[in-house]
């Protein structure tokens, strides 16, 4: 039987990011019981799915894109609606222009949320007196340009770490194999969330009004609302809250701005 209104997930990139993307549906949910939350169907095939950051560096050859359509198509048929990909670098245009190439060939009914969208949506519309919004991400998601590019056409700016604080805090922070969130993600190690904190100081130096938090392993590591007086803006988070607008915007709890 298929769920009415069912919220589909890519999980898997990586996996503990998608539990965390489901969790927050969970959280930002109006119900009193069990019967009460909307219908999630998570899938996480995180062998099938090239990193996303190594297609963009040019280290693979393989396009993501594929393997996270076919994961879509299977979410499209248990009866999903509306679905999110749990991670930002999954949204850059080599990647997510495929996608969406190959979800126009089926003209299936299946909605897909555009994360980087829907957070430039939430400051527009939750944190209008920001303009300069500092930002951290993958590599592979800080070369893309995927955020400059949409908060570009908003009239926001984007502010980045320099390059030698993206190699040696935050991309290690990420895929360090020996404390990195990817390899270590509950609980996340001290020294990967030290490395984000020394990332989001400089960019506060930068003059950063909110801080986004444009990796969905990073919330992992920052769960903060605010550090100092800088909103930190959770892009899973945003996701999350998006997905039950669309599933059912009468389940969506109010939104608690920091």
């Amino acid at each position: 039987m298929k769920a009415r209104n069912l919220i589909g997930v890519v999980g898997g990139v990586g996996p503990h990011a998608g539990l965390d993307l489901v969790r927050k549906i969970f959280d930002q949910t109006v119900a009193g019981s069990d019967q009460e939350h909307l219908s999630v169907a998570l899938l996480s095939y995180p062998d099938r799915i090239e990193d996303r950051t190594s297609f963009i560096a040019g280290k693979s050859s393989t396009n993501p894109a594929y393997a996270i359509d076919a994961v879509l198509r299977d979410l499209e048929s248990l009866g999903a609606s509306v679905a999110g990909i749990a991670c930002n670098a999954a949204h850059a245009p080599p990647i997510f222009g495929v996608i969406v190439e190959e979800m126009k060939k089926r003209n299936g009914n299946l909605k897909l949320l555009h994360i980087i969208e829907e957070v430039a949506r939430c400051v527009q519309e939750s944190h209008p007196a920001i303009r300069r919004l500092g930002l951290i991400a993958t590599l592979g998601t800080v070369r893309s340009k995927a955020y400059q590019g949409v908060f570009k056409e908003k009239g926001l700016q984007i502010l980045l770490p320099d390059e030698e604080m993206q190699l040696n805090l935050i991309h290690r922070a990420i895929y360090d194999p020996g404390y990195g969130i990817k390899a270590r993600s509950n609980p996340v190690t001290q020294q990967a969330r030290h490395n984000l904190l020394d990332a989001i100081t400089a960019l506060q130096g930068q003059g950063a009004q909110a801080i986004i938090l444009g990796c969905t392993e990073v919330p992992l590591a920052i769960t903060e609302k605010r550090i100092g007086k800088t909103i930190m803006l959770d892009a899973s988070l945003i996701l999350a809250r998006s997905l039950i607008r669309e599933a059912n915007p009468h389940k969506l709890r109010p939104l608690d701005v920091p």
